[in-house]
């Protein structure tokens, strides 16, 4: 990869083992502001974690690209966690403009990563930043590097169609000729990068040009209004 990540993954791992070396990349990734500013997607994922390391933002797919590769250079085993899931259905507190806007989003799909403890699969979810919390963004707060971290989203997992949308008034789109219910996607695991990159852009390309237009003018809104939230919370801190 880069010699950006490189110097980073040395900075954060300087004189520590492997099990404090995970917790110490996990926080340092953690605490990269979200942000969905750009609009844009990686194509390349290699590329991804040192743009994300360049801007000092990220949304959760270059976040989770850039903590498997540090993992990996640390031998442990991880895979892609894809969760399709509402913005609509989180319990964050959204202003009431924001909240409108995901009343009409179509499905949006998170990546996390789990990584290979010993005989077990635990869960790791570095997105959301702490003052985020305070807005009820689910933070990991804390990590210890064995149990699982909170899933960053609520999944969606209702028995309606894998070419999914949402009305207006937020029900399940099916045909309706259609006569069986097939689980949606659910949580979808990729041992690659590609994998995942192919899995979530030939799901988003079923969008239609008016679910892409909401989609941009709320990632905009969401993101001016976690800046602010980040100010707040930074001007309550003693000078």
């Amino acid at each position: 990869m880069s010699s950006l990540v490189s110097l980073r993954f040395s900075e954060w791992t300087k004189g520590l083992d492997e099990h404090q070396s995970m917790i110490s990349i996990f926080y340092h990734i953690r605490d990269i502001p979200y942000s969905l500013r750009s609009g844009s997607r990686f194509h390349d994922p290699v590329q991804a974690g040192e743009l994300l390391l360049e801007t000092g933002r990220g949304s959760c797919t270059p976040k989770h690209y850039l903590l498997a590769e540090m993992f990996k250079r640390l031998n442990v085993p991880v895979v892609f966690a894809t969760f399709p899931f509402l913005w609509n259905d989180q319990k964050i507190r959204y202003p009431p403009e924001l909240r409108d806007l995901a009343s009409g989003l179509p499905v949006a799909y998170h990546l996390a990563c789990r990584v290979q403890l010993g005989c077990r699969w635990v869960l790791v979810d570095a997105t959301w930043d702490p003052p985020l919390g305070s807005f009820g963004f689910p933070v990991n707060a804390h990590w210890d590097g064995y149990a699982d971290t909170k899933c960053a989203v609520t999944p969606l997992k209702a028995p309606v169609r894998i070419v999914f949308c949402r009305t207006l008034n937020n029900e399940p789109y099916r045909e309706p000729n259609e006569a069986a219910f097939t689980p949606l996607d659910g949580e979808k695991d990729h041992w690659e990068a590609e994998d995942r990159e192919h899995y979530y852009h030939e799901r988003i390309n079923r969008r239609t040009p008016k679910e892409r237009g909401r989609a941009v003018q709320f990632y905009q809104k969401l993101d001016v209004w976690m800046e602010r939230i980040r100010n707040e919370e930074q001007s309550k801190k003693p000078a």
